[in-house]
C-alpha cells in the first residue's frame, strides 16, 4: 500500500520585508519562497538541499508556521494550517517539531538537561509530575545518554551529546513530523555518523516523518526516501534518492 501525505504544500510563497542603506531608508523585498508545492509522505525522509540562502530552512520554518507564509497553504490533517492564529496552532505544535543546527543555543544554560526535556511534556501535559522523572528517563535512553544526564547543564556536554538532548526534546511531545534543519553540519564526521543512525532507528521505531535540510549529498544520500533541490526559492526538482543520485 502506497504511503499517504502527510502535509501537502500548495503554491507556498514566503516575502521578507526589508531595509537597505546604511540608515534603512531603502525598502526591499526578498523572495525567500516563490510558489512551491510538494507533498510529503507519511513515514519517509524527504530531503531538501541546495546552496546557502536558497530557501530550505525558510521552507522548514514555514510549514511549521514558524514564519507567516505570505500566500500559499501548507494542509495538515486536512487544515490549512497557514491560517491558524497561535491559540489554534497550539494543538498542533505537538505533533510538528524542529531539531535546530546549532544545539547549544536552542537549549536554556540555566536549565538542566530533565528540566529541557520535561518542559515540553508539562506545558503539553502528557505527562503528571510524577511520572515525569521516568519520561526523561526514557527518552534520554531512547537518544542513547544514561538517565544520570538529566541532573547535567548543557555547558557540561559534548556537541554530539547536546544534539542528543535537542533530539529528545523534539521527541518529548511524540509528535509525527520533525524538521532537521542542517541538525548535524555543526558536528564532527564521527558524531555525525552516529546522529544519521540515532534518527532512523527513531524514525523506525516511532513512524517518525522527517524534512530533512542539508548540503551534505552524501548523507542526503543515505538518510533520504526522496530529494529536492531549491534554486533561488524555487523547487527546481523533486526525485527519488535514487533517480537523483
Amino acid at each position: 500500500m502506497a504511503a499517504q501525505p502527510l502535509m501537502r504544500i500548495e503554491n507556498l510563497v514566503k516575502h521578507f520585508h526589508v531595509r537597505l542603506g546604511a540608515f534603512g531608508e531603502r525598502a526591499a523585498t526578498v523572495h525567500a519562497l516563490d510558489d512551491i508545492s510538494f507533498e510529503i509522505l507519511e513515514g519517509e525522509t524527504l530531503s531538501l538541499v541546495g546552496e546557502s540562502g536558497c530557501g530550505k530552512s525558510t521552507t522548514g520554518f514555514t510549514l511549521l508556521n514558524l514564519h507567516r507564509a505570505t500566500e500559499g497553504k501548507v494542509i495538515y490533517q486536512g487544515r490549512n494550517i497557514v491560517e491558524l492564529d497561535e491559540k489554534a496552532m497550539r494543538p498542533y505544535r505537538r505533533q510538528l517539531q524542529i531539531v535546530f543546527q546549532d544545539p547549544y543555543s536552542t537549549l536554556n544554560p540555566r536549565m538542566t538537561i530533565g528540566e529541557a526535556v520535561g518542559e515540553p511534556i508539562l506545558f503539553h501535559k502528557l505527562a503528571t509530575k510524577a511520572e515525569l522523572k521516568d519520561r526523561i528517563a526514557t527518552l534520554l535512553a531512547d537518544v542513547g545518554l544514561p538517565p544520570r544526564f538529566a541532573s547535567r547543564y548543557p555547558h557540561e556536554l559534548s556537541g554530539g551529546q547536546r544534539q542528543r538532548v535537542a533530539i529528545a526534546r523534539a521527541l518529548a511531545c511524540q509528535p509525527k513530523f520533525i524538521v532537521c534543519d542542517e541538525a548535524i553540519s555543526a558536528l564532527d564526521v564521527s558524531v555525525q555518523a552516529q546522529i544519521i543512525n540515532l534518527l532512523l532507528d527513531l524514525q523506525q521505531k516511532y513512524g517518525l516523518t522527517y524534512l530533512f535540510i542539508a548540503h551534505d549529498l552524501a548523507v542526503v544520500r543515505h538518510i533520504s526516501d526522496r530529494v529536492g533541490v531549491m534554486y533561488l526559492g524555487r523547487l527546481a526538482e523533486l526525485a527519488t534518492r535514487e533517480e537523483l543520485f
